[in-house]
């Protein structure tokens, strides 16, 4: 893990987790040892954090200067936590907690009272229940294909039972209430097309870079 992405993620586990947090639970929660962690810590503090507590001790963050201060008015806070729930039911666990990651933080920096609405919001997204298709492909590779403008190259398993190999360029993820789908242009076709991800058997990233024409591409299909 790249060293900022390891200290963002140690002050959203410091921020998460009930303070004073141990070090031992800090550790565990970044999968770093016991010597890195305490090497973050004083990274963060000479940084501008102002983390409180020591070795054997526990550690509180007093103040996170990474984020202003908020306000949300009630509305805004029901949506934001509407839009988390909803995200919940998308059936992709990375994602949904990346979610809960980013609301914990605005949380975070919430006066009391507005944190407390966040905890007890009257609005809550639900669907039917029902059986989603299963995808098997890893969807954190689609996912960096699609920002990186990387090619993929996929086997896959049409609606008509029909299995091809080709090459795609992914461009966008719709996440719909029975099914993943990846719009992409598809260099076999040259052409558009919209793929059930349940239908990917097998996927990798090819050789080929479409940067920087995935905006554009979207542009087109939209305006088509």
């Amino acid at each position: 893990m790249a060293r900022t992405d390891r200290l963002m993620r140690l002050m959203d586990v410091i921020r998460r987790l009930p303070q004073p947090v141990t070090a031992g639970q800090l550790a565990a929660e970044t999968d770093v040892s016991l010597r890195q962690l305490y090497r973050d810590i004083a990274t963060l503090r000479a940084g501008g954090a102002l983390i409180d507590g020591a070795p054997g001790v526990g550690y509180t963050l007093t103040e996170d200067p990474a984020l202003p201060p908020q306000s949300f008015d009630r509305m805004e806070i029901e949506a934001l936590m509407l839009a988390l729930s909803g995200l919940e039911q998308m059936g992709d666990e990375t994602l949904t907690k990346a979610g809960r990651s980013a609301v914990a933080r605005i949380v975070a920096t919430l006066p009391d009272r507005q944190a407390r609405q966040a905890m007890h919001t009257a609005l809550h997204a639900w669907r039917p229940s029902g059986p989603r298709p299963k995808v098997t492909v890893d969807m954190d590779l689609i996912r960096d294909a699609c920002w990186e403008e990387r090619s993929l190259r996929i086997r896959y398993r049409d609606l008509q039972d029909r299995v091809t190999e080709r090459e795609i360029w992914p461009l966008a993820i719709s996440y719909g209430e029975q099914s993943l789908m990846l719009l992409a242009h598809c260099r076999m076709r040259m052409d558009y097309r919209v793929f059930h991800l349940s239908g990917m058997e097998h996927a990798e990233i090819g050789e080929g870079s479409f940067r920087p024409r995935r905006v554009a591409l979207l542009r087109a299909f939209r305006g088509s």
